[in-house]
């Protein structure tokens, strides 16, 4: 059975014009992506979005405004579902409490998931080492327009 798997990611940029990206391990498969995830039941997308920020950053978070939507068929990496991301432009309330790395899939800890954030300049992002088609899209959208 086919069915749609929509996802909801925040685009977190700082002063310096750097977004947050989060490098993961699940399932053996190592990616890197920006901050969100997956649509539960019943949930909006804005409060979807605002919840995957508590789960991942401990941190609350306002939307701002619309980015992108996916305009295009992207199977997902993990099963039989079609992926659909939406993507916000989002601000954080407070500073984050995050232990910031400087390199890719540098982890602390051992574990079923693993996951590590840093902060990457938009005109220096490698698309290489962003892992989804999706996201890819997304970073040379924010190479244009920041």
């Amino acid at each position: 059975m086919s069915y749609f798997n929509v996802r909801v990611y925040g685009l977190l940029i700082n002063t310096k014009n750097e977004v947050l990206v989060s490098d993961e391990e699940e399932y053996g498969f190592r990616f890197s992506k920006f901050p969100g995830g997956g649509l539960e039941f019943g949930e909006g997308l804005i409060d979807g979005l605002k919840r995957e920020f508590m789960e991942e950053c401990n941190a609350e978070i306002d939307v701002l405004t619309h980015f992108y939507t996916t305009d295009f068929f992207e199977k997902s990496s993990f099963n039989d579902s079609q992926v659909i991301s939406v993507y916000y432009l989002v601000k954080e309330k407070a500073p984050l409490q995050l232990a910031f790395k400087n390199k890719i899939f540098d982890f602390d800890n051992d574990g079923e998931v693993l996951q590590a954030f840093r902060w990457v300049a938009i005109e220096n992002i490698n698309i290489e080492e962003i892992t989804f088609k999706t996201d890819k899209t997304v970073v040379e959208l924010l190479k244009r327009k920041f």
